[in-house]
């Protein structure tokens, strides 16, 4: 499947000439060595007003990076997974203030942690259960092995929940783990980027019957089109996949990530409905414009308009945003004036961050740079992919932002 420019910027609201300093822009990227190669696409009422690729998708061979690159897109999978849920809560199987106990028992009787060290914790009893909307908005106290700030994410870490996963866990299994280890902080108080969307994912297999592999397929992918997203890279398709980087710490060039690079050529035990997609550009493109049109693509419709609307406003308690009410940690976002809904960031006031987009614009990115947005106002998508660990490592969507809406004039 192609993704190509289908019409003159000018004729949907764009300048063309402020356009194209998208694209000398990032091939500095790539000719000073920060990155290897990426592809940016920015459409405009359905229609494709940018796409451009520059660079090479593994820089030990040149291969270059073409319209079928398989990306790993990491935590974009996580809005495809909160579909997938808020789909099951369109035909009436839970209410979002539901207890995910109902489904996961080994989620009754949580503790939180209070103070103490990583070999003596203190923990104290949950007086709020998870619910479903505490995972949809990362606000349930669960959290991530590798953020590497807190006793908790310490905990994760000597249970074996890291950046590489859970070992041979199942997601199953993976929900076990993580039920036995103590939250962050008391479910719905604050905002902390973790498992939540993994255990989301557990809770549609469980609802549905299917594994999420399967449901994906049947209820997400398949009716999408979104033939080429996969769990895993078969040898086949190995030739398609571009090579993982990192930044060399003091040269900042793009370096060869082989052993976390590698985890995407084999079938992992773990379906994670948090980081687990590989993708391409045109597939994921596909979603995104389900999302412009409101649940919608091609006849095939997801979701309702309501619903969508619904997910993609600011669902933090009192309206706060992610500055106030976060716990700190890693967050592939900015914090001020940003909001969270069910399964996406969504900029309430793009002043306090500082970098030029619109308000009611919702969005999220992946732990290897990839990133996309959906602004509902202006009926514009955009998306960048490249592969580069980690996301914070150079200011590519907010240099993506400021260079899409400048050059943005009807």
């Amino acid at each position: 499947m192609t993704l190509e420019q289908t019409i003159d910027p000018d004729h949907v609201g764009f300048d063309a000439k402020r356009l194209d300093r998208i694209r000398s822009h990032f091939e500095r990227y790539v000719d000073d060595g920060r990155l290897a190669g990426w592809h940016i696409v920015v459409t405009r009422c359905g229609q494709v007003a940018f796409s451009g690729a520059h660079g090479t998708r593994d820089l030990s061979t040149g291969a270059p990076v073409e319209a079928d690159t398989l990306w790993r897109i990491y935590s974009m999978t996580k809005p495809v997974t909160s579909v997938a849920a808020m789909m099951l809560y369109e035909e009436g199987h839970f209410q979002l203030t539901d207890e995910i106990s109902r489904w996961l028992p080994e989620f009754a009787d949580l503790r939180v942690y209070t103070k103490g060290s990583l070999q003596a914790p203190f923990t104290v009893p949950a007086i709020e259960p998870i619910r479903v909307w505490h995972l949809l908005t990362h606000t349930s106290g669960l959290t991530y092995g590798f953020i590497q700030e807190t006793v908790v994410d310490g905990l994760y870490r000597s249970a074996g929940s890291d950046l590489s996963g859970q070992g041979d866990l199942d997601l199953a299994e993976s929900c076990g783990m993580w039920a036995g280890l103590p939250l962050l902080f008391q479910p719905g108080t604050r905002w902390g980027y973790g498992v939540s969307t993994d255990v989301l994912g557990r809770l549609v297999e469980v609802i549905s019957g299917q594994t999420l592999e399967e449901f994906f397929a049947e209820r997400v992918l398949g009716p999408l089109g979104m033939d080429d997203t996969r769990w895993w890279v078969d040898e086949a398709d190995a030739p398609r996949a571009a090579t993982l980087y990192g930044a060399h710490p003091q040269t900042g060039l793009a370096t060869p990530l082989p052993k976390l690079g590698a985890e995407a050529f084999q079938r992992p035990a773990l379906l994670s409905g948090g980081a687990g997609l590989i993708s391409t550009a045109a597939d994921y493109h596909r979603f995104t414009q389900m999302l412009l049109r409101e649940g919608e693509l091609d006849g095939v419709r997801l979701l309702g308009p309501h619903t969508v609307r619904y997910m993609t406003r600011n669902h933090l308690p009192g309206g706060a945003d992610l500055q106030t009410f976060s716990s700190g940690g890693f967050a592939e976002t900015t914090m001020e004036g940003i909001g969270f809904g069910l399964g996406f960031a969504v900029i309430d006031n793009p002043v306090p961050g500082k970098v030029l987009s619109g308000a009611g614009q919702y969005y999220w990115g992946g732990l290897a740079s990839t990133a996309f947005w959906v602004d509902p106002v202006e009926q514009l998508t955009a998306m960048l992919f490249t592969q580069l660990v980690p996301s914070s490592r150079w200011p590519l969507r907010a240099h993506l932002r400021q260079l899409v809406y400048q050059a943005l004039i009807d």
